[in-house]
Parts: structure tokens; C-alpha cells; sequence
């Protein structure tokens, strides 16, 4: 038995030994075949491993991106793969010259033939190691938008908002123009394109729309909302709204928010979106009558209206007039002695750098000490100011007073809290807008400065809170306090503009 398996044995190794041909010098059998395959097999695995290594484990620590990591461990992994494989054919016995010529002619043939496979390779890699695109930044692409699920080395995915995944070969996205929301931000602005009838108040309309703006959650205050004039159109006044959002790739949906929030600000207010339309002029209407007996006179319309002088009815006339004195921002300040020399184009850039705010009846506007960052002109509704460490009340205002203005006219905290009465509706304006604005018109400080004199108990308390801040000496509190405000605000404006 032990003498059979032996002869066994024996035949097979001579079976699996006998030479099946020979390259070059090196005889081929199905062992050397054999061994040649398990040793390939080691170098795969070997490369896998490092690969792994250098993309989860060593790259992360020494800061490399996503991207980074995939172009350099792919590189790496057939790097090392190539002089293994080189390696284990030359300890098999084999000579690699002969081989590497006849790999080199048929390399060249393959390159032509799959010379876009390979160009999109060479991108793949590129993409993978400049980083400047990645998986999840929102791109758009040949009328194409949506989030980059993979990027390979033959291809990128892109996930449609349809849900639809795109495969995209890479040197399409390295030899076009791509808009990547992602690379810094996702930060964008969305224009908002807006039509309005000709006989349209112009500040109204802004004011409306910035209003619109304000409305929706998602829009940024910082860059604030614009609103642009563009020009004349043929049937309508053309205005375009800015704003800015955080994720640029809701922008379709805040869009579509925002139209609606415009369609119904601009219906309260009695503006009309305007369609095309033209005037019918006839003449000589009196034969045209001896012809058509039965025809209407075209003189006088349904309304009342003579088509020769036609007439743009507007029925909710008195209604958008009284909605205009309750909400519009340029009447407000127009009854304030501050504003009430700016004219309209000055008010207008006032308006674009403030906002609307709506707090809730025992809301705090703002805290006593905290330093001064707004200035607020009370729309509706009532808001109360109290001294805390004095347990004094100083001033309820209304609608039409401004308050806070003291703070960042003299960089000082607020001397009261303001906390309001009921809901109530508020125009706010920063520091930097109102300092603009002052260095703009300087009448306007001169004014505020009068303005502030005027109020004795306000005034008693801003210097004594001065003088507790060391900001203010005797003599200036007894005697110079307005001269004080000036040379202050003058101080302000130098530091500023320098």
C-alpha cells in the first residue's frame, strides 16, 4: 500500500513537473505555473493591504484630503503591484527583456486603441489629487446639476436632485468648465427676477421686496438682501432681488419660497405684476358704424373708461393707500425731524441697509450695558425703556420714535432696557450701515445731536452713566455735553474711514 501511494506520488510530481514549453531558457510546467499564480496572488494581496494602510490609516494623520488619499494610495498600489510582479518573474527564472519589448510594441497598440480609457484614467487621478472636486460638493455640469456621489479613476457619479445617478466620464470634467457651490462654501446668491406696473412707486417696491427677503428663514443677513433696479422694460418696470443662503443647493426650493412670499407682499400693497399688452386705437369710428350697425361704441369701455384716453384702473386703490401709511418704512422715517430732509434716494439706501423685526409682547430688545450694535425705529406697537439699576422707568415708545440711536452714534453700551408692550414691529439698523450713513450726510449727525439734547431725562441719564465711565469730566457734564456728542462723533468718523 505505502509502496503504491509512493508511485503515486511520484507520477504526479513527475506530471506536474514534465515541461509543457519553454520561454527562452526557462522550462514551463504546470508547478512553475502554479507557484507563478500563488506568488501573484501574494504581491495582489500585499498591495490591497498597503493600500488600505496608507488610505485609512498613515495619509489621514499627515492631513491629506479624501481625494488625496484615493490618488495616492491607487498610485502607491500599482506601483508596488508592477515591482512585484516584475520581482516574482525574475525569481521564477524568467528573462524580462525579451518580454518588456514585446509589452512595450503591444502597450503602444492598446494605447491607441483605448486611448480614452486611458485619458480619462490620467483625469481620474488628476481630479483625485488637485482636490477640487470631491464627493458630496453640488456641481453644475452641461445643464447638469446635483452632488458628486464617487469619483473613480475612469468616472464620477453625479446624484441628480431627480435622484438619477449620472456617470460622467473624468475627462469631460477636466477639459469643461464645472461650477463647483462646494469648493469653499456652500454659500450662494439667488436672483430673483421682479416686474412691476409702470405707474409702481419705485421705494415701494424695494422696500417690499427687501421685506420679502427678510421673511425667508434660510436668507442670510450677512451679505445683506439688495434690491436692483434694472431698468425700463417694454411693459414693465424691471427689478431684480439678491439674497444669499447658506446651502446654494436648496436654492430651488427658497426660490420657489420667496416667489410666493413676493406674489403676496406685492398684492397687499396694491402693486401689480404686469403682463404685455397693447392699445387698440380705431378711427374713424362713424363709418365703421354705418357698416357694423350692431357694433358697441368703443368709446366708452365697461368701466367707464374712454378707450381714447385709456386709463389704468385700480380698484384696491384706497386699500394699498392705507396699507402703505401703516407699513411703509420711508413714511415712518419720513415723520422723524432726523430724516425728513433726506430725499427719496437717500432713504432708499437707508432702507436697502436695514431689516424688519417683529418681537413678541415682554420680548427684550435689548439688555442695559450691553454695547450698543443697532438702532431700531418702532414701526407698530409700543416698546418700554427701564434704568434696572436704578429701578426707573425712562420712556415708552411708539410708533414712529427711534431708540438705541445714542449707543452707536457715541460706541457706548446701551444706558436702558428696552422690553416691548405688546407684539410689535420694528426697523432695525447695524452700527456700520448708520455709521455709513452719517459719514454720507453729515447734517445727520448734527441732527441726531439736537435731537438728543431735546430729551432733558434721557439726556440727564447718558451723562451720568458717562461720567460713571470715566468717559465724561465734570466740567463737560455740567456745561458741554452737546459739544462733547460732536467732537465724539467726529472721533468715530476719523477712526472709521481710517
Amino acid at each position: 500500500m505505502n509502496s503504491n501511494l509512493q508511485q503515486l506520488f511520484t507520477l504526479t510530481g513527475q506530471f506536474l513537473q514534465a515541461p509543457i514549453f519553454k520561454i527562452g531558457d526557462e522550462s514551463i510546467s504546470i508547478l512553475w505555473l502554479f507557484k507563478l499564480l500563488l506568488s501573484f496572488l501574494t504581491v495582489m494581496m500585499l498591495s490591497i493591504i498597503c493600500k488600505r494602510l496608507l488610505k485609512n490609516r498613515l495619509l489621514p494623520r499627515l492631513g491629506a484630503s479624501q481625494g488625496q488619499r484615493e490618488a495616492i494610495a491607487t498610485l502607491v498600489t500599482y506601483g508596488i503591484g508592477a515591482l512585484g510582479f516584475v520581482i516574482v518573474l525574475q525569481v521564477n527564472g524568467l528573462n524580462i527583456a525579451p518580454l518588456v519589448v514585446t509589452l512595450g510594441g503591444l502597450g503602444i497598440g492598446v494605447g491607441f486603441g483605448f486611448q480614452e480609457i486611458t485619458k480619462n484614467l490620467i483625469s481620474g487621478l488628476t481630479l483625485l489629487i488637485e482636490g477640487k472636486l470631491q464627493v458630496g460638493d453640488y456641481v453644475e455640469f452641461d445643464n447638469l446639476s446635483g452632488h458628486i456621489k464617487e469619483i473613480a479613476l475612469r468616472s464620477t457619479v453625479i446624484r441628480t436632485f431627480d435622484g438619477g445617478d449620472v456617470v460622467v466620464p473624468n475627462s469631460n470634467l477636466t477639459s469643461n468648465r464645472v461650477l463647483n457651490w462646494s469648493y469653499k462654501s456652500l454659500t450662494g446668491k439667488l436672483h430673483l427676477p421682479v416686474k412691476v406696473a409702470y405707474n409702481s412707486d419705485p421705494i415701494l417696491v424695494t422696500e417690499t421686496l427687501l421685506n420679502s427677503a427678510y421673511m425667508e428663514s434660510t436668507v442670510l443677513q450677512e451679505p445683506p438682501p439688495r434690491v436692483i433696479f434694472k431698468g425700463f422694460g417694454e411693459s414693465a418696470l424691471e427689478f431684480e432681488l439678491w439674497v444669499w443662503i447658506a446651502q446654494i443647493d436648496e436654492g430651488v426650493l427658497v426660490r420657489s419660497s420667496l416667489n410666493f412670499i413676493v406674489e403676496h407682499n406685492l398684492r397687499q400693497v396694491g402693486i401689480k405684476i404686469p403682463f404685455p399688452q397693447r392699445d387698440l386705437w380705431l378711427k374713424n369710428i362713424d363709418e365703421l358704424k354705418q357698416i357694423l350697425p350692431q357694433l358697441p361704441d368703443p368709446q366708452i369701455s365697461s368701466n367707464g373708461n374712454s378707450s381714447n384716453n385709456p386709463v389704468n384702473s385700480n380698484p384696491q386703490q384706497s386699500l394699498a393707500k392705507s396699507l402703505r401709511q401703516s407699513i411703509s418704512i420711508r413714511d415712518s422715517l419720513r415723520q422723524l425731524p432726523h430724516f425728513n430732509v433726506c430725499s427719496d434716494i437717500h432713504l432708499r439706501e437707508l432702507i436697502e441697509t436695514g431689516y424688519r423685526k417683529f418681537f413678541a409682547e415682554s420680548e427684550v430688545v435689548f439688555n442695559e450695558n450691553a454695547m450698543g450694535t443697532h438702532f431700531y425705529l418702532v414701526l407698530s406697537g409700543s416698546i418700554e425703556t427701564v434704568v434696572t439699576r436704578l429701578d426707573r422707568h425712562v420712556k415708552i415708545y411708539k410708533s414712529g420714535d427711534i431708540l438705541g440711536e445714542v449707543a452707536i452714534m457715541l460706541n457706548l453700551p446701551y444706558t436702558s432696557t428696552a422690553q416691548t408692550l405688546e407684539d410689535t414691529s420694528v426697523f432695525v439698523i447695524n452700527k456700520h450701515s448708520f455709521d455709513r450713513l452719517l459719514r454720507l450726510h453729515p447734517d445727520l449727525a448734527e441732527t441726531f445731536t439736537q435731537e438728543l439734547t431735546k430729551e432733558k431725562k434721557i439726556y440727564q441719564d447718558i451723562r451720568q452713566q458717562l461720567q460713571d465711565l470715566g468717559l465724561l469730566g465734570m466740567s463737560e457734564h455740567s456745561n458741554h455735553f452737546a459739544d462733547w456728542v460732536k467732537s465724539r462723533l467726529k472721533g468715530i468718523f476719523l477712526s472709521n474711514s481710517s
